[in-house]
Parts: structure tokens; sequence; C-alpha cells
């Protein structure tokens, strides 16, 4: 693999993305139609899901929750799309979980189709929608100790008063291979595992749900987490040229959209700079910083760490074995002061410290390591010495839970039974076809800036944790700065950041301000029409 494309390693690493969930309990679907909701599907000696083209109907139930203490009633669908061909032919079954509010929505009137509807996913290459599902957006939620701390099982759902269910309908995709997905008997996974190839299966799946919903006249938003912003940017071309949809607004949730911005290579300096205010946050929540810097608040710490970043240190790493040498002993200071690491090892590291070695050595003296995911999470490795982690442990502290709790929510609240796996987070995807980025970084920035130009009312929002050693906030922030948007279009792309990792809604203070600054967003994207 060229070096510019991003190392089997790291590429493995961002799997996880779970970023990029929350109400009272809603009632139990015990009325709801079990016997035909089976669907376990059989499976080929290739073990892939048989073509019936009569799929068992979705599971449909009848719940209520209160939401930003408000009671309301919706309606959940589970269950599988056949995704067909222009001849009809099954190509693959996308499992999708759909919540519509129903109180005060008349389905027969314009009403209906006036409410926002987001389609919802994670990232990985290969993880399921379970993250944003039951930790950000869904009408449950799992809930994380709000100290980092790892939960003991067993691990159920509870009601999420944070979901966005009030302010916009909600379908949440499985892509090809994830989830229940699978591709149709017959049909090679391959066609399906690339950035093209994604982009054109999640993209039919959302033409298809919109037009069988009757949901061409409600606005229309696309949100995703991690690998899923860089889904997320593509699916605005891809909506927009092959089936004429333009969306109203699209969410990235500590997403990626530039390879570049995240992929530390020897001959790109980038990523040096764009971590280390995460760095610099991730050692003010451990107190390893002097006292000076801890006595500052969260915000005024990076806010250092970024002047800095742009300042001397950028100048240091683009002047390389020029850099006199007192100006680099003086970056090597400061670096050392921002960070928590020693002198010496920075020093010995040429200023350039990945994420990994940081995660190693900034507990070190203590026994610990700290979460890629999450810089908040502490784990202990076989030993001490080594210039890696064994494990991510803020990925180990809640892998489980989300796991156990959606496998529990399915069957015993929304009634859909399947004896299959469900792949929450998956490797079958790979190797995923990066093809069309052969010899350079993966980058759908591009495309996310024409589609707000073509688009010019089309808003973004990105929402950022400053704990986030996976997709660091200031990745993002050089990305949106980086768009190169006309001077009137740079008010539709809104950050915001918060008090969390890569999954910031797992800390209830982050999640409730999200959902705050979310409801003010989709407003804003969704003036009234007179």
């Amino acid at each position: 693999m060229p070096s510019t494309i991003p190392s089997l390693r790291w590429l493995a690493s961002l799997a996880f993305a779970a970023v990029i969930l929350c109400g009272p309990a809603p009632a139990r679907a015990d009325d709801a139609p079990k016997d035909e909701a089976k669907a376990g599907q059989a499976k080929s000696d290739k073990g892939e899901e048989k073509s019936d083209d009569q799929l068992p109907p979705p599971v449909v139930s009848e719940h209520k929750t209160t939401i930003a203490g408000k009671e309301i009633a919706y309606r959940a669908t589970t269950g599988k799309m056949a995704m067909k061909n222009d001849a009809g032919e099954e190509k693959a079954h996308i499992f999708y979980i759909a919540y519509e509010r129903t109180d005060g929505v008349d389905d027969q009137q314009d009403g209906a189709t006036e409410r926002p509807i987001t389609f919802c996913f994670n990232g990985g290459p290969g993880s399921s929608s379970v993250w944003l599902h039951m930790g950000m957006l869904g009408p449950k939620r799992v809930i994380v100790p709000d100290d980092a701390s790892t939960p003991a099982p067993p691990y159920r759902a509870v009601a999420n008063p944070f979901s966005l269910l009030d302010v916009t309908d909600l379908v949440f995709i499985d892509p090809v291979s994830t989830g229940f997905s699978r591709p149709a008997e017959g049909e090679k996974k391959d066609q399906f595992h690339g950035y093209k190839e994604d982009l054109r299966s999640v993209g039919q799946f959302i033409h298809d749900y919109t037009t069988k919903q009757g949901r061409w006249a409600s606005p229309k938003f696309v949100l995703g987490e991690s690998y899923g912003g860089l889904r997320t940017a593509g699916l605005c071309g891809t909506l927009q040229e092959r089936y004429r949809m333009y969306l109203s607004g699209v969410v990235l949730v500590s997403a990626v959209v530039d390879f570049s911005t995240l992929a530390f290579d020897d001959n790109n300096d980038r990523p040096y700079l764009l971590f280390l205010p995460s760095y610099t946050a991730t050692a003010h929540y451990h107190k390893a910083l002097g006292e000076e810097l801890q006595a500052l608040t969260l915000e005024e710490v990076v806010a250092r760490a970024e002047e800095f970043a742009y300042g001397p240190y950028a100048n240091a790493l683009l002047r390389g074995d020029s850099l006199p040498q007192e100006e680099f002993d003086a970056v090597v200071a400061e670096y050392s002061r921002l960070t928590g690491l020693g002198e010496r090892y920075v020093r010995d590291s040429n200023l350039r410290v990945r994420m990994w070695n940081f995660g190693k050595e900034l507990l070190r003296d203590r026994g610990k390591t700290v979460g890629r995911y999450d810089g908040r999470f502490t784990g202990l490795d076989r030993t001490n010495a080594g210039e890696s982690y064994d494990y991510d442990p803020s990925g180990a502290a809640i892998d489980g839970l989300f796991a156990g709790a959606l496998y529990d929510y399915l069957r015993n609240d929304l009634g859909y039974e399947e004896e299959r796996v469900y792949e929450v987070l998956t490797g079958d995807v790979r190797p995923w076809n990066y093809k069309p980025f052969t010899n350079s970084y993966v980058d759908a920035s591009e495309t996310l800036r024409k589609g707000m130009t073509i688009n010019p009312h089309l808003k973004a929002f990105a929402a950022c944790g400053y704990y986030d050693l996976a997709t660091p906030q200031f990745a993002m922030k050089y990305t949106r700065d980086h768009l190169m948007l006309a001077p009137e279009l740079r008010e539709n792309f809104t950050m915001k950041f918060y008090e969390g990792g890569h999954m910031m809604y797992v800390y209830e203070p982050a999640l409730k301000q999200l959902r705050a600054d979310l409801v003010e967003f989709y407003e804003s994207a969704t003036p009234t029409q007179e």
C-alpha cells in the first residue's frame, strides 16, 4: 500500500469510529406482531443472505417517551429493505431502524411530510449504527459513568430525554456487512466495500427509502460519525448528482473528511500540528500539566495549544533541519509544557509524537495508558515499556456495553428477532477500496464544498470532542477552514466543541449541550415556509 494511504494499523483503529442517543422508557411493544417479525434469513452455503424478494415484513411498534420534558408518541419500524438494480435484481438486504413521531401528525395531511427526516450512520469502515443510535439520537440510550470508569455488566438501555426524535424523524442505516445487512445470495461483497461503492449503496438506500415512504417533500438531513463524516461529505455529491436530492443539512460528529489531517506519515507533518491541542486537553484532564496551565479552563488551555501549533510549532516543522538549535530548544520546551511529556522524550521524537506514542507515554510514570477514542479513559498494559499501548481503554470500556444493550433492546423492546450475529464492528469489509485516491490522501472536502456551493441553502454542523484522540477537533477546524467556501457561504458551516471524546455523547453534560446545539441547528436549516 502506498505510504500516502493510511496504514492498515491506522485504518483498523479508525474502524471503531463510533462517531460518532436518549428519553424515559418507551412503552413496551407487547402487541407488536412478533410472529411476523422474525427476520432471521436462511443462509446459502456461502453464508450469504438468501434472495427471497419477499423479505419478512418489518416489525412496527408504537411507543411513548419523554424528551425535553414533554411526552411524545412515536412509531418504530425495524427490518430490512431489498436493494435492487434497475433490472429488479436484488443486490443486498439493508437493515435499518426508523423512528417517526406520530402525535400531532396526520399521516394523510401535508404535515406528515413537513417534519425533517435524518439518515444516520457511523463509520469504520465496518461499523454499524449502534453508537449513534444507542448513545446519542435514539429514544433509548446506554449509560456510561461520567467519571470515565468501566461499567459492570449486564447492560440495558434506558430512556433518552436528549433524543432528537421530537425534532426530526430518524432512520439508522447499517451499511452492507454491518449489523444485520448482507449481500443478496450470489452477490459478491466487494461491490459494497469501498469509498465509491459505499456511497452508491447508502445513497440508493436513502433514495429508495425516501421514495417508498413518500418523504421527498420533507427537509432531509444526513448525519455521520467518524468515517461516517467522509461518507456524509461524499453523499452530498452522490445524492445531488445521481438522484437530484438536495439536502437541508449535514451533521458531522467527530468526523474525518480529509485523511491527510490524521495520517501520521513520515512525509506528512499536518497531523502533528492538529493533534497537539487534543494532547493538551487530555493532559489537562489528567492533571499532568504545570500549575499555571492546570489553573486555566479547558477552553483556555486548548486555545494556548492552538496558538502554539499554528505559530512556533508549525514554523519548526516547516523549517525541518534548517531550524536554528536555539529555536528548536525553545519549541521542545513549550511542546513539553503544553503536553505533559518530558523534554527528553519530545527531543528524541524530533518534535513528532504520534497518537499511540502519546497514549503510552503521558501516564507512563503512573503505570497507565490513555484512550484513543476518549483520552479521559485509562488502561493497564502487560508491561510499562514499549512505544504503544496494548489496547484502547476507551473502546474496551464501552464496546460490550453498546452491544449488550442493543441485543436486549431489539428483542425485548422492538420485538425484532434474528439469530445471526449483529455485526457491531467488523473487519469483514476489508480490504476497503480506496482506488479513486491512489497516490493521494482520501479526501471528500471538495465534494462537500461543491455540494454546499451548488445548494447554497445546505447547512453543515460539526460536533467535536476536546478529548478525541482519533479525529481531533483541531483537524476538523482545519478542514472547515480549508474548504475554500465563498465568503457568503462560510456562515453555513457551524462548529461546536464539547468536553468529551470521540463519542462525546457518552458524557451526559456534553450530550445535553449537543442536543441544545442541534435543535438550534435544525431550526436554522429548516426555516418556516410561508
